[in-house]
């Protein structure tokens, strides 16, 4: 594995309507790993990820963040994607009109990785298949009157059509029944086993859903810092104590 990380981010602060809620935040994320960023509602963890995609309702008022040696911050988000970048939604929205195999097709001609329409077709019935997606929603309008657990098989179908270098996941865990989560779970193992070096940041509640997927690195973010970070027991610990010590300060 490289010892250069994909993602880089030094003393990161960011605002939302004027509002500071990412507070100092240091994190490197090398190729191949997943880190998971855990913490009540309301610290921040949403705001970080947000900010990394380059959301405007998010302005970064401190900090770098280097992605693939670049200055991410100065690229715009459309840039960010065409780099390797991908954000799935905690709330995808719905995109009126336009199909899923249109949007997926388009997204890819949009990161230069070029597929004739006959073999983007055979490509993601394989992908819809590996999730036990209905051949059929190819046809459908992007999330429209979707699920959110359909929701959140969608946001890994565009994952393993689009194979990012690095996906950050807000809570795609949320609202999922266990079958769903052990779906959302394989689609991502199976990305990481095709891409050794593609990497994510996972934002979750659920601590159990970690246990599926064992992430190499787990931290605790509280009041918009990450104030403890660690390996896979760190998850354990966490479902056992849960934040109040960290939030008392005895780390």
């Amino acid at each position: 594995m490289a010892h250069q990380p994909l993602l880089s981010i030094k003393n990161l602060s960011v605002s939302v309507a004027g509002k500071e809620v990412v507070r100092g935040c240091a994190l490197d994320v090398r190729p191949g790993e997943l880190h998971a960023i855990l913490g009540p509602n309301g610290v921040g963890k949403t705001s970080l990820v947000h900010s990394l995609m380059g959301h405007p309702s998010t302005r970064v008022t401190q900090g770098t963040v280097r992605f693939t040696r670049k200055n991410l911050l100065n690229l715009p988000p459309n840039e960010r994607a065409q780099a390797g970048l991908f954000l799935a939604f905690q709330h995808p929205r719905e995109i009126a009109g336009v199909s899923i195999r249109n949007f997926l097709f388009t997204a890819l001609t949009a990161q230069k990785k070029h597929m004739t329409p006959l073999a983007f077709h055979d490509r993601l019935a394989k992908e819809m298949a590996l999730l036990n997606i209905d051949p059929s929603w190819a046809d459908r309008a992007v999330h429209h009157g979707f699920s959110g657990g359909e929701k959140k098989k969608l946001e890994v179908l565009q994952l393993l059509v689009l194979e990012p270098k690095m996906a950050l996941l807000d809570e795609t865990d949320s609202g999922l029944d266990l079958d769903a989560l052990q779906v959302v779970a394989e689609g991502l193992k199976q990305l990481r086993k095709r891409q050794p070096s593609f990497a994510a940041v996972l934002v979750t509640h659920n601590i159990r859903f970690l246990s599926i997927l064992q992430p190499d690195r787990v931290h605790v973010m509280l009041a918009g810092a990450l104030v403890k970070s660690g390996g896979p027991a760190l998850a354990r610990t966490l479902e056992r104590d849960g934040f109040a010590c960290y939030a008392s300060g005895r780390k």
